[in-house]
C-alpha cells in the first residue's frame, strides 16, 4: 500500500491529543520482542483474553504496521472503522475487546503496507491520538519486532507508559536480541515489566517425554543476569498454531499452557504493583 498522509490541521498536537486520549486508561503495556517468530502477537491477544476474563476492561493497539496480525489472531474479518467527530471508533472484539489495526483500513486483506519509517511512527501516534479508547484498564500495544522507529514511536509518545512485556525464545540468538530490547527500554527510561518464554519446550502426547527443541531455561536465566522478573514459560504446542489461525484463545482450553498462562498472567499484574510501589 502506496499512500500519502495529508498533514495534520494547523494547530492539530499530537503529543497533547495522545496525553488526553489516554488519560483514561489506567495501565498501557507495549508487549516487544528483540527478533520476529517468537510469538509475540500470540502472547498479546490471550494476555488480551486472559484480562477480559477477569472482567477488567481491555484494549489492543496493533502498532506491527508491516505485519498487522492481532485481527487474525482475534478473529475481525472484513472491518471498515466508523469516524465520529473526526476520532476512529475501534471495533469490538470477543469479550468486548477493543481494537484497532491498520489492516483495517488497507483496500484488500493481502494488501502491503509500503511507508518509509517515519511515516510508520506518524501513523502509529495518529492511532493513539485519534482513536477513542475510551476508559480501560489495559491498553496492550503489540509492537513489531526490533528497536525501530515504531518502538521508539510508543515508548516516547506515551505519556506514564506502564511497562513493556519482552516475549523471547530459548535460543541464545533470542536472547541476544532480547538483551537490546531490554537495553533499549533502560536508554529511553521505560519499566520492563518482565520476560515471557515462549516455545520452552514439547511433550510427547504419547510418551509425555519434554524435549526442548530450542534450548532451556534461556529466558529465565536472561531474565536473573539484567535483573528483571521471570514472568513465566509457555511450552511448545501445535494446537496453539491451529487456534491462532482459527482465531481462537488458547487460554481459554483446559489445558497445561493455559494453566502456565494464567501464572503468567498473576506475574505480570504482580510486576505492575511493585514497579508502582517503587
Amino acid at each position: 500500500m502506496v499512500n500519502e498522509k495529508k498533514p495534520a490541521p494547523t494547530g492539530f498536537d499530537l503529543s497533547k491529543k495522545i496525553k488526553e486520549n489516554l488519560s483514561k486508561i489506567k495501565y498501557k503495556i507495549a508487549v516487544m520482542s528483540g527478533k520476529g517468530g517468537v510469538g509475540k502477537t500470540t502472547v498479546t491477544a490471550n494476555l488480551a483474553y486472559a484480562l477480559a476474563m477477569r472482567n477488567y476492561r481491555v484494549g489492543i493497539l496493533d502498532a506491527d504496521i508491516y505485519g498487522p496480525d492481532i485481527p487474525i489472531a482475534l478473529r475481525i474479518e472484513d472491518k471498515t472503522p466508523r469516524v465520529e467527530n473526526e476520532m476512529i471508533i475501534p471495533f469490538k472484539g470477543p469479550l468486548g475487546i477493543s481494537v484497532m489495526s491498520i489492516q483495517f483500513l488497507l483496500p484488500e486483506e493481502d494488501s502491503p503496507v509500503i511507508w518509509m519509517g517515519p511515516l510508520v511512527a506518524k501513523a502509529i501516534m495518529q492511532f493513539l491520538a485519534q482513536v477513542r479508547w475510551g476508559e480501560l484498564d489495559f491498553l496492550l500495544i503489540d509492537l513489531p519486532p526490533g528497536t525501530g522507529d515504531e518502538v521508539l514511536a510508543v515508548m516516547k509518545n506515551i505519556p506514564d507508559l506502564t511497562g513493556l512485556v519482552i516475549v523471547v525464545t530459548p535460543q541464545r540468538i533470542a536472547l541476544h536480541d532480547a538483551k537490546k530490547a531490554v537495553g533499549m527500554a533502560k536508554i529511553v527510561g521505560v519499566p520492563v515489566l518482565g520476560i515471557i518464554e515462549n516455545m520452552s519446550g514439547f511433550r510427547c502426547p504419547h510418551c509425555g517425554r519434554i524435549t526442548y527443541i530450542f534450548g532451556r531455561g534461556g529466558g529465565r536465566i536472561t531474565a536473573e543476569k539484567l535483573g528483571i522478573r521471570f514472568l513465566g514459560e509457555l511450552p511448545l504446542d501445535p494446537r496453539i498454531v491451529e487456534l491462532t489461525d482459527e482465531g481462537k484463545p488458547f487460554i481459554t482450553e483446559d489445558t497445561e499452557i493455559s494453566k502456565k498462562f494464567s501464572e503468567v498472567v498473576d506475574n505480570l499484574i504482580e510486576s505492575i504493583r511493585t514497579i508502582q510501589e517503587k
